[in-house]
């Protein structure tokens, strides 16, 4: 049985209860050790099997969780975050169908998650946007012609950007040419809630020129949009003025 685990955004008691029981009992670990956090590795058994897929290749990660499958045993595939966003767990799972290998997925604390709770933030303000786009930044990985940052700014909603901290000077021209004002609140999540985490806000303008004053090349999430603003409206759900199924408006 392989059992892919999302590790959760830093910081290792971020893990899920099931995650980290998972990871107790796995004979065979592989994680992506160029972004998960060693720490969780804490949580393996004495004399488990321990791969760090930073160093491998699709290919080299199906043969190991064959070999172990062979052997009887189980292996955990530990993914950053949850694995279903970033993760190239897609291809991992039809591989493992062609080879008739039982697996499961279980979920983590994706790092947007993570940054929105170190910034304090909540996405989905009332009058300000009830959307959040996850997306990147065009680099030497393309995105479909129709998922363009310019595009996708036109509708000045929340925008959360993975994997796009190198590109910074292309990504806030993009944006602005979309439709974010030059003065839209930003932030940059360096490694949300690990130890070294570091917040920088900004303004969108200004995202390339406060990633250099940081020393931010990598490892960082990008979130824009005036839900980082102070104007939002009340919620309804807690007005006293309007009804819900448990209680009558106050007159």
């Amino acid at each position: 049985m392989v059992h892919f685990v999302g590790a959760g955004c830093g910081a290792p008691d971020l893990i899920t209860v099931r995650g980290a029981r998972l990871l107790s009992e796995a004979d065979v670990i592989i994680y992506a050790g160029s972004l998960v956090n060693p720490a969780l590795l804490e949580y393996a058994k004495p004399g488990c099997e321990i791969h760090d897929s930073a160093y491998m290749t699709l290919e080299q990660v199906l043969e190991v969780m064959q070999n172990a499958e062979k052997a009887g045993k189980t292996t955990v595939r530990l993914h950053t975050g949850d694995s279903s966003i970033y993760g190239a767990v897609r291809e991992q799972f039809d591989a493992l169908n062609e080879m008739g290998v039982e697996y499961d997925v279980c979920p983590g604390v994706s790092a947007f998650c993570g940054a929105a709770a170190s910034l304090r933030a909540e996405y989905t303000l009332p009058d300000v946007s009830q959307s959040v786009i996850i997306t990147r930044m065009e680099g030497r990985t393309p995105v479909p012609e129709r998922e363009k940052i310019r595009s996708f700014a036109a509708h000045s909603c929340t925008m959360v950007l993975f994997l796009s901290t190198g590109l910074l000077e292309k990504l806030q021209v993009e944006l602005m040419a979309g439709g974010y004002a030059p003065e839209t609140p930003a932030a940059i999540v360096y490694k949300a809630s690990w130890p070294e985490e570091k917040i920088c806000r900004c303004a969108v303008s200004e995202l390339a020129q406060t990633a250099r004053d940081n020393g931010i090349t990598k490892t960082a999430l990008i979130l824009v949009g005036g839900f980082l603003g102070k104007d939002y409206s009340r919620s309804k759900l807690y007005d006293p003025g309007f009804t819900t199924e448990f209680r009558e408006a106050e007159r």
